[in-house]
């Protein structure tokens, strides 16, 4: 399992220059579209073959997924299993799928020590379905790798959203990716 970034200690990390951080910023503008639509095969793109995709619990929130429950925590494998699970009818949760609006701030980068990209942002993703509306806000916490062969220019080796909700109410539960 990647480590998490809270464990980096900050005299390993670099911060990137102006540029390398508005090409940041438009990358999850980018993802944040690509969700939004529901183009989710698009969006697997932005993974490596090893990535992970986490979303640690309510009640402890710097988990390690080593050893505590998460609400998500797939491998690229699990993770496109989920895909295609969301694009099928057989995702009752999610079918038809939810209107979603996501909105992204606050983002910070730096470089490690290996040269990857330690991406920090705020996040608020609203989700609309049968006259309801759910609000999930937190904290990405990615790490990246830089992927020139690719239109975006980076991919994911771990992608993060730790919720700052107390629990999830009213609805429940995460049935769109965050």
């Amino acid at each position: 399992m990647v480590e998490a970034l809270t464990e980096v200690r900050a005299e390993a990390l670099t911060r990137v220059s102006a540029e390398v951080r508005a090409d940041l910023e438009l990358f999850l503008y980018e993802e944040a579209e690509l969700l939004d639509q529901w183009r989710l095969h698009e969006w697997l793109e932005l993974f490596t073959a090893d990535a992970h995709y986490l979303v640690p619990s309510t009640d402890l929130p710097e988990g390690d997924p080593a050893r505590h429950l998460f609400l998500v925590q797939d491998d690229r494998f699990l993770l496109e299993q989920r895909v295609n699970s969301l694009l099928t009818r057989a995702a009752h949760a999610e079918y038809p799928h939810s209107r979603t609006r996501r909105m992204i701030t606050n983002v910070r980068a730096s470089r490690d020590g290996e040269g990857r990209i330690r991406l920090w942002a705020n996040f608020s993703v609203t989700r609309v379905r049968n006259g309801a509306v759910d609000a999930y806000v937190g904290s990405y916490r990615h790490l990246l790798e830089e992927a020139p062969d690719t239109e975006l220019g980076y991919r994911y080796v771990e992608r993060k959203a730790v919720l700052d909700l107390d629990a999830l109410r009213p609805h429940g539960k995460v049935s769109v990716i965050l």
